[in-house]
């Protein structure tokens, strides 16, 4: 075998071995990646059940309603659909109406949205970069060009 037959098999031999390792990464991570949607792709689209996904848009003006036993109801909307959310913890300090929320969790088959994750915005210039285009791409935002970034 020559110089050159051993480097191209050394080459050819690395090479597999990340195509492979990659594989198995990207196998590994499958069930862990979360979607980000807005109600409208929600109302849209079709998903398997149990599938997670995250949810981001606004909280609605006058839908949050707190039981007793720490469990909250709102709606999350993108002001032109309007999902119903179900979350049972303690809600970050930020989380109020009208402001931007993203929640993690699935659609149930009534088509409420049972969120373990609710995150808030951070100050009020920020506005989760997909809700910002979502919210751009129907006319409805009201932000500043760098509140998205």
């Amino acid at each position: 075998m020559t110089r050159k037959q051993r480097r191209l098999t050394l080459i050819g031999t690395a090479g597999a071995v990340l195509a492979v390792a990659l594989a198995l990464i990207l196998v590994a991570l499958n069930d862990e990646i979360v979607f980000f949607q807005s109600p409208t792709d929600i109302a849209e689209q079709s998903r398997p059940d149990g599938q997670r996904i995250r949810l981001g848009g606004l909280v609605e003006e006058g839908s949050v309603v707190r039981s007793d036993n720490a469990v909250v109801r709102f709606r999350v909307t993108d002001l032109e659909n309007v999902i119903p959310v179900t979350y049972k913890g303690i809600l970050p300090d930020l989380f109020r109406e009208g402001q931007g929320v993203v929640t993690e969790g699935v659609v149930g088959a009534d088509g409420v949205f049972v969120a373990d994750s609710v995150l808030a915005k951070h100050d009020e210039n920020y506005i989760p970069r997909e809700v910002a285009e979502a919210l751009k791409d129907q006319g409805h935002w009201q932000g500043g060009e760098e509140a998205a970034n």
